[in-house]
């Protein structure tokens, strides 16, 4: 009886009936993961590098930060010490817009100071708004297609055609005949 498995009595639906169900062993170990899936990780990265502006964005934002770089160092290379050369202007910027300016020794002349005010602001709603845009757009490209669900909906209906009740039918032949007529108006409007 060791190898066979134990029935075990359900309550019955209706009167009388008698209902059995197998008792399943549940291990209650679980496997733990320590390491992320990679590979899922990496199809992730990649959905969302090619169904997303995020490129396009990111060199946006790299020219911003290379032209405001190159402001905050043309204004205060002569004054400030602490910004001689243009790679420290470009180190300045980029921690700028990580910590919202809050990074020291920073501009000393009025104009530098209100050049790197307005990098320090831009830069960190343009960094954040692109990570937020970016997920936003892909986590909404399933809904952009609905036309699709519905012609999965369609072929699946007609494959199931002979299941269908009247009332289904007609409903079905009223969407594909909407579909297809949606479908030849924008060929039309096109040519």
């Amino acid at each position: 009886m060791e190898g066979k498995e134990k029935f075990e009595e359900v309550a019955p639906q209706l009167p009388g009936d008698k209902v059995f169900r197998i008792r399943k062993r549940i291990s209650h170990r679980r496997r733990l993961r320590i390491t992320p899936n990679i590979p899922g990780v990496l199809r992730f990265l990649g959905d969302v590098v090619t169904k997303t502006p995020l490129i396009p964005l990111i060199l946006v934002l790299v020219v911003f930060w290379l032209l405001f770089s190159w402001g905050i160092y043309l204004v205060e290379r002569q004054v400030n010490e602490q910004i001689s050369s243009y790679t420290y202007a470009l180190w300045w910027s980029f921690t700028a817009m990580q910590t919202q300016g809050a990074n020291a020794p920073g501009p000393i002349t009025p104009t530098g100071m209100i050049i790197g005010a307005i990098w320090s602001v831009f830069s960190t709603v343009a960094f954040f708004g692109v990570i937020i845009g970016t997920l936003y757009s892909y986590y909404m490209l399933p809904r952009q297609r609905p036309s699709r669900e519905l012609i999965g909906a369609i072929q699946y209906n007609l494959g199931e055609l002979e299941d269908l009740s009247v009332d289904e039918l007609e409903a079905l032949r009223e969407t594909t005949v909407r579909v297809v007529d949606a479908q030849i108006n924008r060929l039309k409007g096109k040519s």
